[in-house]
């Protein structure tokens, strides 16, 4: 029997908002396998989050800048050890520098090679890990390009995200920037069902048919009746068809259309600290 610790338990728990002790049961039935415990979990019909791609990362600042025309965007985040060096102002300031420098560059790769006061980006991480006593890394590094790209950053540095739409119609700014601010707060796994990866689909159809065997559901309707149920979670996890934050009347593709009948939502990109 695997050994689960009580960090374990609390870390799986505020991944899914499930209770203390059926996260302990999941992660002992899992043998401390996150993954295969948010999978048990769900199969037991709790509801957890979709979205656990963040969880890895540590404490830190994430920004997201946008290049003068609004055509490009980058989302990047500075990691360190504890909240205490992430509040602090310099290292903030450090953050939005090398944000600066990331518009300018393709790959995380060419960032570090970027000059920073005389070092590359990567040398003055290196030099900040001696001087404050923590592993200072860009951990994140994502870029969007589109007809009109908006951002947003969630108080406290912790989320930001970048929004992109086809056309910079009027009012494309505040409807790109309310878009990018649904990102931050729903976390979807994709820009709309296209997106989504076969294994994720294939997954979630055998949870809907786990739970479909425990409602005492006849075999042969299972397949019928889970397909059907994808469409509850493409609403729920995909940005275009959530429900829109501030007028949940309206789907996020349909508020973007009262905007501008013809703007759509291209792309987007969040990075989350845990």
């Amino acid at each position: 029997m695997a050994n689960i610790t009580a960090a374990e338990v609390n870390k799986l728990r505020t991944i899914t908002g499930a209770g203390m002790m059926d996260c302990k049961k999941a992660l002992v039935e899992a043998e401390g396998d996150f993954d295969k415990a948010i999978e048990i979990l769900r199969k037991k019909g709790q509801k957890v989050a979709a979205n656990r791609a963040d969880r890895e990362s540590s404490e830190g600042a994430v920004i997201a800048v946008v290049n003068a025309d609004k055509t490009a965007g980058v989302v990047i985040s500075l990691n360190c050890e504890t909240d205490f060096v992430a509040k602090n102002e310099s290292f903030v300031k450090m953050a939005n520098d090398f944000a600066a420098l990331a518009l300018e560059s393709a790959t995380k790769e060419e960032l570090l090679a970027k000059d920073y006061n005389g070092l590359t980006v990567e040398e003055k991480l290196t030099e900040q890990t001696g001087v404050i006593g923590e592993k200072i890394e860009i951990g994140a590094f994502e870029r969007l390009e589109g007809a009109f790209v908006g951002s947003y950053i969630h108080a406290g540095n912790r989320i930001a995200t970048l929004v992109s739409l086809s056309g910079n119609a009027e009012g494309a700014e505040e409807a790109a920037r309310n878009v990018a601010m649904q990102a931050a707060a729903m976390a979807p796994i994709a820009l709309n069902e296209d997106g989504v990866d076969a294994a994720t689909i294939e997954k979630e159809i055998e949870i809907a048919k786990d739970l479909l065997r425990q409602e005492g559901k006849p075999e042969a309707m299972l397949d019928n009746i889970a397909k059907g149920k994808l469409g509850r979670f493409f609403k729920d996890n995909t940005l275009v068809n959530q429900d829109y934050i501030k007028d949940n009347k309206l789907s996020v593709s349909e508020y973007v259309k009262s905007v501008d009948a013809g703007l759509v939502v291209t792309g987007f990109k969040r990075v989350a600290l845990a």
